[in-house]
């Protein structure tokens, strides 16, 4: 049997955020709930003790065989240590040794039914509804039985301490189990009752908690996702031009000069961003600071200036209706970022490297595509960059598609469904 929520000694709390219960009533029932052993040997007490004395006088006085005594001695003593060590966790042993002193106890022309009585209450409170009604017809069978037993065996014995009617006797026998049987069906089932509302309300704490880690773990591919972006945007542009201003600087100064301040002007731009990012992280909640808002479509024809100033020949196309939806406006430009800024560090040599974004109808197809070689690429990446294009593009149903073109050059092409645009739009 497993430890009760509502036990005493179970923890209030756990770690993890599980809710502190409150503490049950009574002074009295929290006593006996903290000391289990302790209330099963006061019932073992209370039965085993009465009995055996009543067992002894009996035999004392009417002169009753010694084999008859003593295997009821035994039967009372082997129901008593069972009530006392295993009433909560085998409420069954105990019943049976209960039937056993009954049909004993009827060869002395009286009948022993306390331990039965004892018997049904625990099988209701720590087994199950069902077992205690079994037990309880089982028991008025028993009970019967050794009403009758005791009434053909007072010719046999020597002396009949008791004179009793079987029928009436059945029935009074009956009507204490089915009593004893209540009882404990009604605080079995309060208890079971309690223990479910208690186990759930546990279920929603950890479901609350897993809730919060999956949350954490999104919000933790959200920043990663940004942060490669930004970082790798920037550096990838700044590194571009520190090197195309590093190799014309011995003949052309000026120009050199001129790509320098390029870097600095693509460092700020990340500068900006990454701070834009780290208040958003590390603000107090609620504080309304100024922050520049997320990049959308409109920063696009600038984004692509940028890495025309870094030598990359990009041509930019956009058809059908705008994009309005403010998340979808930040996608579009993270897919041209990140296509624009894979094109500078492996397209070398690129003739024409052209941007599409065009509105097809529910969907938003964004094309990022060069004529180059991609055969010796300057800067080596980790792959991060299309992992991350890919969560952002799953969160629309979308689809990414990045593979070289026959005639030489790559492709990047994003699909993005955008049916709440359309009805934004509509609205």
């Amino acid at each position: 049997m497993t430890q009760s929520w509502l036990a005493p000694d179970h923890p209030d709390a756990v770690a993890g955020g599980e809710p502190r219960l409150p503490k049950p009533p009574g002074v009295f029932r929290r006593f006996w709930a903290r000391h289990p052993r302790l209330t099963d040997g006061l019932i073992a007490g209370v039965y085993g003790v009465p009995t055996i004395v009543s067992v002894i006088i009996t035999a004392l006085q009417y002169g009753l065989p010694l084999w008859l005594t003593l295997l009821q001695l035994a039967v009372v003593l082997g129901a008593a240590a069972a009530m006392l060590l295993v009433r909560r966790t085998r409420p069954w042993l105990v019943l049976a040794l209960g039937w056993l002193a009954c049909l004993v106890s009827a060869a002395s022309g009286s009948l022993e039914i306390l331990a039965i009585l004892i018997a049904l209450y625990a099988l209701a409170v720590y087994a199950s509804t069902r077992a205690a009604w079994i037990g309880f017809g089982v028991s008025v069978a028993v009970g019967a039985m050794g009403s009758y037993l005791a009434t053909w065996l007072r010719d046999t014995l020597i002396v009949e301490p008791f004179d009793f009617e079987p029928l009436g006797s059945s029935i009074a026998f009956g009507l204490f189990m089915l009593i004893a049987t209540l009882i404990g069906v009604t605080v079995g089932n309060r208890r079971r009752y309690l223990d479910a509302l208690i186990a759930r309300a546990h279920d929603l704490a950890r479901e609350r908690d897993q809730q919060a880690e999956l949350a954490a773990a999104q919000e933790r591919s959200r920043i990663a996702r940004e942060m490669h972006d930004i970082v790798s945007h920037g550096l990838t542009v700044m590194i571009t031009l520190a090197e195309g201003s590093a190799a014309t600087a011995g003949r052309d100064p000026e120009r050199a000069a001129d790509a320098m301040r390029h870097v600095a002007d693509a460092g700020r731009d990340a500068l900006g961003e990454m701070r834009r990012m780290l208040g958003v992280l590390t603000g107090p909640a609620g504080a309304a600071a100024d922050r520049s808002p997320q990049p959308d479509v409109a920063a696009v024809p600038a984004l692509v200036d940028g890495f025309r100033e870094a030598g990359l020949p990009v041509r930019l196309t956009t058809s059908g209706a705008a994009v309005t939806e403010h998340t979808l406006q930040l996608t579009v430009y993270r897919v041209v970022q990140e296509g624009l800024t894979n094109a500078l560090r492996h397209a070398t040599g690129a003739q024409h490297v052209d941007v599409r974004i065009e509105r097809r109808d529910d969907d938003v197809v964004v094309t990022v595509e060069d004529d180059a070689r991609h055969t010796a690429p300057q800067m080596v990446g980790a792959g991060r960059g299309l992992a991350g294009l890919r969560e952002r593009v799953a969160l629309y149903g979308g689809t990414v598609e990045a593979e070289p073109l026959p005639g030489g050059g790559w492709r990047l092409r994003v699909t993005l469904h955008a049916a709440s645009d359309r009805i934004e739009e509509d609205a």
